[in-house]
């Protein structure tokens, strides 16, 4: 047997390793295709069209600007998520900055409780905080405990707007750290001590070299909290108001309290664009570093 009968041909294998990646990548992409972008495509064709002539109209959406509930509610779900975010990163970031420079074993036992929130379920945080921040509860017992003044003067954040944003920083606490902890772990310290070594002090050495550096892993972390928050439910709907509705709990209503599917699917197609907006943010992002390094 001649060598050019045991050996496969050289254009073979070339052509199987370019086939192979996509190969590899398909399944994936499909069950993407087909859980999400299907059934979102679906749904704004629906918004898009009149059920009783089938031709393209844009009533629904009219309706949903013209209705003062559900502009209420879009406006108050952006501005829910807004400060969530602020009280998030005024919280994550001084934290993320303590554990990548102290190695002590305080600091590893401060991440250990940081990451706590990941392992427990939304719903058993949600009845954890209702039990801890309601009226007579076990936060207003421990301040009464310390001065009943205080106790009398307590503001309660359960059922109102500060409630949601309480649980939904709880929540991605774990996740934001990580996220923040991973950026600052790729600062090389060569350049924090060449700055302290001419002189630059800690608040210089922060917004000249490490916030700059911080931009992408600061996005990434903004972008997908963002998207996390707006459409949440649970939280809102069990330590949220009743007036206004986050986006989450509104859909829902609408859905099986008033019985109005294809009105809930316009506010679902409504979150699903904003939600996407920002997700492009945070593609680009992504694939601008990767360009980058390529």
């Amino acid at each position: 047997m001649t060598a050019s009968q045991t050996e496969p041909a050289p254009h073979s294998k070339s052509r199987f390793s370019t086939v192979l990646p996509y190969l590899l990548v398909a399944p994936p992409i499909l069950m993407v295709f087909g859980l999400i972008f299907f059934p979102a495509l679906q749904s704004t064709l629906r918004t898009l069209t009149d059920a009783e002539t089938g031709a393209f109209s844009l009533a629904r959406y009219e309706m949903f600007f013209a209705d003062k509930t559900s502009v209420t509610s879009l406006i108050f779900t952006i501005q829910i998520a807004l400060e969530s975010l602020l009280g998030l990163f005024v919280i994550c970031f001084p934290l993320a900055l303590y554990l990548r420079f102290n190695t002590s074993r305080i600091a590893t036992g401060v991440q250990m409780i940081s990451l706590l929130p990941m392992f427990v379920p939304g719903i058993m945080s949600a009845y954890a905080l209702i039990r801890f921040v309601r009226g007579r509860g076990l936060f207003e017992t421990l301040i009464y405990q310390v001065s009943p003044l205080l106790a009398d003067a307590y503001y309660s954040p359960y059922v109102k707007p500060e409630g949601i944003v309480i649980g939904l920083i709880w929540e991605a606490i774990p996740f934001t750290v990580l996220i923040l902890l991973a950026g600052l772990r790729q600062l090389d310290n060569g350049l924090i001590e060449s700055a302290q070594d001419i002189g630059a002090n800690r608040w210089y050495i922060f917004t000249r070299i490490i916030l700059p550096l911080m931009r992408r892993s600061i996005l990434i972390a903004f972008c997908l909290n963002f998207i996390s928050m707006f459409g949440a439910y649970t939280i809102p709907y069990l330590l949220g108001p009743a007036a206004p509705q986050t986006m989450g709990v509104l859909m829902q209503r609408t859905l099986q309290d008033y019985q109005q599917p294809l009105e809930a699917e316009t506010q679902a197609v409504i979150t699903f664009l904003i939600c996407s907006l920002v997700g492009l943010v945070y593609v680009q992002s992504v694939s601008g570093e990767r360009v980058r390094k390529g």
